[in-house]
């Protein structure tokens, strides 16, 4: 069985959501939310909350049956460009500078171990 939660517009570039996505996929979902927890990034802030919604997703879905945390893993985790917003910076000169302000959309898939 498996369970997917999403979270869109996280106001992180894609490439530095990817350097903490990276660490956890296909880890088991306690040492995931171990390292996300304790890892320096920002955007480790962002995983780690999708990732507990994915667990929840999942246990919701088997409806009553005991789920436990050891069978969990990561099954897929991947961030996806979402909307640049553009704004100007002022340069010298009458100038001006573009300024990309990146997001992404984070998808955590969690699934259940086969014995």
């Amino acid at each position: 069985m498996e369970a997917k939660a999403t979270h869109k517009f996280i106001k992180v570039s894609p490439r530095k959501m990817r350097l903490v996505i990276d660490l956890i996929r296909g880890k088991s979902v306690d040492e995931a939310v171990q390292i996300l927890h304790f890892h320096p990034k920002h955007a480790s802030n962002y995983a780690e909350k999708v990732l507990k919604s994915a667990v929840a997703n999942l246990i919701n879905k088997e409806d009553g049956k005991n789920i436990k945390s050891q069978d969990l893993y990561v099954k897929e985790v991947f961030s996806n460009a979402g909307p640049v917003l553009k704004r100007i910076s002022a340069a010298p000169m009458g100038r001006a500078y573009r300024i990309r302000k990146r997001t992404n959309h984070l998808t955590i898939v969690v699934s259940t171990r086969a014995n």
